[in-house]
């Protein structure tokens, strides 16, 4: 499936989606903590009454968002997920931002720790508090390097009654090396949920040029539900890795979510 657009948001909505984020207020979200490993698993939940699924949203970078007790972010505000996170709810989407764990609430935060055992753990747990309170689809969504982590766990979990419902790779990590596994080097082909893989066809991060996707789409040939929408166009300021480049869809979110959301009604090849 390919996408293109061109769309621009006008400054002042912008500044006023942005701007709530910085505030912390968003009005639907509650903090959420969950027992795992001994530690907490905390969570931002925007609960949608009627919604068609849970979205788990995986923040790029090091995945640290210190989520205060009142859901105010000391970080990763500007991340591409976490900015448009209320695009989802819009939707008809309950909405899931989950952080770095209590023990990893200090740098390097998720760095190194994203394709551990360790890691799912923490997450299914989250995923069956999810199910169990929302009675709700979970569906696993990252970006960037949080691609790493919902693909690291999606194989991990594979064929278990705990895999996620369907998992969305956006910006995803094609190039690293052994001790930052990239996706094609990961069994996805294990997998037989849907898949969706969004991309920037300009996206200029060296891990994650347009140029090296074909390595990820051979590897989910043999699933039998899966599809790629790609993008051009937008606004590119700044690093190439970071969430206001061609690399965060700056400028393109609301149709890119639209676009996701979408796909998650009707998965189709």
């Amino acid at each position: 499936m390919r996408r293109m657009a061109g769309w621009r948001w006008p400054l002042a909505l912008l500044c006023l989606l942005f701007c709530s984020g910085l505030t912390g207020a968003w009005a639907q979200e509650r903090v959420v903590d969950v027992a795992t490993r001994g530690v907490k698993q905390r969570f931002l939940l925007n609960e949608v009454k009627d919604a068609r699924a849970v979205v788990v949203l995986f923040t790029g970078g090091d995945g640290g968002l210190r989520i205060g007790d009142d859901g105010s972010l000391g970080q990763g505000r500007g991340n591409f997920l976490v900015r448009s996170r209320q695009l989802f709810a819009d939707q008809g989407y309950s909405v899931a931002v989950i952080d770095a764990p209590s023990d990893r609430q200090q740098r390097p935060f998720l760095a190194g720790f994203r394709q551990t055992a360790e890691h799912t753990d923490d997450v299914r747990q989250v995923m069956q508090w999810l199910r169990q309170n929302l009675k709700q689809p979970v569906w696993l969504i990252g970006t960037s390097r949080g691609t790493q982590s919902v693909a690291a766990i999606a194989v991990r979990l594979a064929g278990t009654p705990d895999s996620p419902d369907g998992i969305v790779l956006t910006s995803s990590i094609l190039q690293g090396n052994d001790a930052s596994r990239p996706l094609p080097a990961m069994a996805l082909e294990t997998l037989s949920v849907p898949v969706l893989v969004v991309h920037h066809e300009q996206d200029a991060c060296r891990y994650c040029l347009y140029s090296d996707l074909p390595a990820l789409m051979d590897k989910l040939k043999p699933l039998p539900v899966k599809a790629l929408q790609t993008w051009r166009g937008g606004q590119d300021r700044g690093d190439p890795c970071e969430a206001f480049a061609y690399h965060g869809y700056n400028g393109l979110e609301k149709d890119v979510i639209s676009g996701i959301t979408h796909w998650i009604r009707n998965p189709t090849p």
